[in-house]
């Protein structure tokens, strides 16, 4: 049994970027539902798309990317010291040949699916992610098996009604037959609620002090001109469970507010901001923004006009900004919004992992 593959090796600047677009596409797909502790691994096969890898796959605990691979290094390499340490050289090569044969049907999937629908080549991707999630506080548990296809949702496992959820008539053939497969049903709901949580607990054991710690942000007032927008922008927090809000008077707004998309740090870090339009700073109105974070009192900064950072003197940080939501969107465009993907082999750890009902199952000829 191993939890992933990869291998001991340094990514590149060029790849850690790659990785980190991924990673702001799947923590947003799941910021939703705040959880205690998380273990998910994701998949990505591409085609048509210039300088990226036509195969990634991330594994991610609690927030923090800890695995990582993708068809230029074909390795799978550690993304924290603490996995680094922890887990040795078979662990790592398990991985990457479990990868490697994941890469070789996800592929092959793409054509497959893209000649079921009828479509012409371009940028095209099929994507799978799945993992759990464990309360250890009430001791609750649940889990998560989607596949995407081109940013869409293909097929969905309903965990509660053990049924497979189809939103494009394409995927219904393929619905209908695992309805039907009562032994897969057992076996994904075995790996989701019992193997996944084993391995997310030795996980959260393992790497306990960079899991359970938590960062305080640097927050700062941002606007662009005086008539533009005031930002509040939190960085350098985690874990990645965080809200911001904004006060008139010691009152929460909505009005005129305008929140922003948790986004990743390169350090593994957090950040995020909120807007608010139409201020007007005098001595009767008292504007604060209230930063919130899992296990920590409110953070509450007041706005005053002497702490407002202009254009000038905020320029590189607004260009990080604006960069990480240009690709992202850029991406999303393309048809690369990142879906998710779930391992079924319960003789496997929790990781990215061929599965040869996936290449069958979206084969037109079946």
């Amino acid at each position: 049994m191993c939890p992933r593959e990869g291998n001991h090796l340094s990514c590149s600047k060029k790849c850690n970027k790659k990785m980190n677009i991924l990673i702001i596409l799947l923590l947003g797909f799941h910021g939703a539902e705040a959880v205690l502790h998380s273990l998910s691994y994701g998949y990505t096969a591409s085609s048509g798309i210039p300088d990226f890898p036509e195969f990634v796959t991330i594994g991610i605990v609690d927030g923090q990317p800890v695995s990582y691979y993708d068809s230029i290094i074909r390795e799978e390499i550690p993304k924290q010291d603490w996995m680094k340490q922890t887990e040795g050289p078979e662990y790592w090569d398990m991985q990457t040949k479990i990868s490697v044969q994941a890469e070789k049907g996800f592929k092959v999937s793409i054509e497959n699916v893209r000649r079921r629908l009828n479509q012409t080549k371009g940028v095209h991707i099929v994507q799978k992610m799945y993992g759990c999630k464990w309360d250890d506080e009430t001791d609750r548990v649940s889990g998560f098996n989607q596949f995407g296809y081109d940013g869409e949702d293909f097929l969905t496992f309903d965990l509660k009604t053990q049924t497979w959820i189809a939103p494009k008539q394409q995927a219904l053939l393929t619905k209908m037959k695992w309805d039907r497969d009562q032994l897969k049903f057992k076996l994904d709901k075995q790996y989701l609620t019992h193997e996944c949580i084993g391995w997310l607990k030795q996980y959260i054991d393992n790497g306990r002090k960079s899991l359970m710690r938590t960062d305080r942000p640097t927050v700062s007032f941002l606007q662009k001109s005086p008539t533009a927008p005031v930002t509040c922008h939190a960085t350098g927090f985690y874990p990645n469970r965080a809200a911001m809000h904004w006060k008139k008077d010691g009152v929460e707004i909505h009005d005129n507010v305008d929140m922003g998309e948790i986004l990743p740090n390169n350090d593994g870090t957090f950040q995020m901001s909120i807007d608010l339009s139409s201020v007007k700073l005098d001595d009767e109105t008292k504007y604060e923004c209230v930063f919130q974070l899992s296990g920590v009192d409110d953070i509450t900064h007041e706005l005053k006009k002497e702490v407002i950072k202009t254009n000038e003197k905020t320029a590189t940080v607004t260009i990080i900004i604006v960069i990480a939501l240009v690709v992202l969107c850029t991406l999303i465009l393309a048809g690369v919004g990142l879906f998710i993907y779930k391992k079924k082999n319960v003789k496997r750890p929790p990781s990215p992992v061929s599965d040869p009902e996936v290449e069958q199952e979206l084969n037109p000829k079946v």
